[in-house]
């Protein structure tokens, strides 16, 4: 997938935003769009392009990142989640890009050459993980930005070298200023979701409930279960099913409800869904990130069924925690479930409340403005630090509490108000060595001895200091401003 739209074409030429996203599922190219659709309303934005970072590459590549995914969650979804859990340590990850990752991300790298952004967001980890490479090697000059697609954080977002990182919850924000991370570069946003329509929803008080039934992306039995289910409710209901391209499910569907059933409303893929989102009162089917922030964002509480081990699995349980969804363990139950929340006086309003306050329908805008309004250097985290906040994860110790020559410490752009380094405190003695002027200010500069400056200093030095010959920056111990609170 690759398109480009000509927006707002200014007397300087206006920001070029590449939208990079992968498509393992639809929430990452969903989140893609989003932006998208964001940037239309910047007149500073004169043109677009969204790519596919798996279309870009070969189909042995594609098929066992995408294909090979959702056959381990259909087949083996235990091992899904082992790998989940194994990746979720922070900076397990802290090499250079294998080969063959690094083969099949060439077409990507042209298409970032020839396009010659001003800004990079990432809505996939994939493109986030190169973005970083090239930010180290000097290779791309543009804002870039990580923007989650998930509730929970999961660790193989985390990179060494970016400018914003968007994160879907406080959470989030809150366990990343832990391991270090400066709360200038973490931006508890929301997850990026097209626009939504204006005005109040648009549900019936004196209609019965009408349910929501979507079979998600790959559609599945246990779509047939919960119409099955809903045959049984004691309480009113009409329900509407979205069956999407599946039209097997469809006619399974269709063959399961008794003819005249007006209650039943059976669909194929559509294009209505923001507007049956506002119609409906109560939805059914799995917590993907962004069809769960959709159901946030219209006030919809969710009965969540089959979800994906990992991430889906812990989207659930924030929706849970905060009231606005319910959770189907076997099929067996769901419309005792739904039976529940509709025959209890005032339930099902407390649940749209809650689901009204965690949505956040302006994330999409708001990523593109704090990206673009945001500081124009990167963020570095240098190979000792992830070494650093990757131990003190798996000794569960919080690395920002770390004294003596494993603390970490951050480098500030006083100019901009913005860290553009987090550091292990040794590595921060070669560099006050090397750089530390008279008047004992740390003047990073570059340095024409370049085999005499180590690799990882090289790099943190060509990163921060992009086309300047020197940048004067302020030391900052993390223990320090942690023990003084917020600001």
């Amino acid at each position: 997938m690759r398109r480009t739209s000509k927006q707002h074409p200014g007397p300087d030429g206006g920001e070029r935003v590449l939208i990079l996203s992968a498509g393992v599922g639809s929430g990452h190219n969903s989140a893609a769009a989003a932006v998208e659709q964001a940037c239309a309303g910047r007149p500073d934005v004169a043109e677009v392009e969204v790519l596919d970072v798996l279309q870009a590459s070969t189909s042995l590549y594609r098929d066992v990142l995408g294909k090979g995914y959702f056959v381990l969650v259909e087949e083996t979804p235990w091992l899904v989640e082992w790998g989940y859990d194994l990746s979720d340590a922070p900076f397990r990850r802290r090499g250079p890009l294998d080969p063959w990752t690094r083969a099949n991300a060439m077409p990507v790298v042209s298409a970032i050459k020839r396009f010659k952004p001003t800004a990079i967001i990432c809505t996939h980890f994939l493109p986030a993980q190169l973005l970083a490479s090239l930010i180290l090697r000097g290779a791309v000059d543009a804002r870039t930005a990580v923007v989650t697609t998930d509730y929970d954080f999961q660790g193989l977002w985390l990179t060494s070298a970016f400018h914003a990182l968007f994160l879907a919850r406080e959470e989030g924000r809150v366990q990343l200023t832990a391991l270090g991370l400066p709360p200038d570069r973490v931006v508890a946003s929301g997850i990026p979701i097209a626009a939504q329509p204006s005005g109040p929803a648009e549900r019936d008080p004196a209609a019965p409930p009408m349910l929501l039934i979507s079979a998600g992306a790959s559609g599945g039995d246990y779509a047939l279960a919960v119409v099955r289910q809903t045959l049984h409710l004691r309480s009113p209901f009409t329900a509407t099913i979205v069956c999407g391209r599946n039209e097997a499910l469809r006619r399974s569907v269709e063959d399961l409800i008794a003819p005249g059933d007006d209650r039943y409303t059976v669909l194929g893929f559509t294009d209505e869904m923001p507007q049956l989102l506002r119609r409906a009162d109560l939805f059914i089917g799995k917590p993907g990130g962004l069809s769960a922030s959709e159901c946030m964002a219209a006030g919809l509480p969710m009965v969540l069924v089959n979800p994906i081990p990992g991430q889906e699995v812990r989207n659930g349980d924030y929706l849970m925690e905060q009231g606005a969804a319910v959770r189907c363990n076997t099929a067996t139950t769901i419309g005792w479930k739904i039976d529940g929340i509709l025959g209890e006086p005032g339930r099902l309003a407390r649940m749209q409340a809650a689901a009204r306050r965690v949505g956040r329908p302006d994330a999409a805008r708001d990523v593109v403005g704090r990206l673009l309004d945001g500081p124009a250097r990167p963020f570095v985290v240098t190979r000792a630090a992830q070494k650093t906040i990757f131990d003190a994860s798996a000794r569960r110790v919080v690395a920002s509490e770390l004294e003596g020559e494993s603390a970490l410490v951050r480098l500030v752009d006083p100019a901009a108000s913005s860290t553009v380094a987090l550091l292990r405190a040794g590595e921060l003695d070669d560099l006050q060595h090397r750089y530390t002027g008279p008047d004992g200010t740390l003047l990073l500069r570059r340095d024409d001895a370049v085999l005499s400056v180590r690799r990882d200093t090289q790099r943190l030095l060509r990163a921060v200091l992009g086309r300047d010959e020197e940048l004067a920056v302020r030391v900052e111990g993390l223990a320090d401003l942690e023990s003084a609170g917020p600001s």
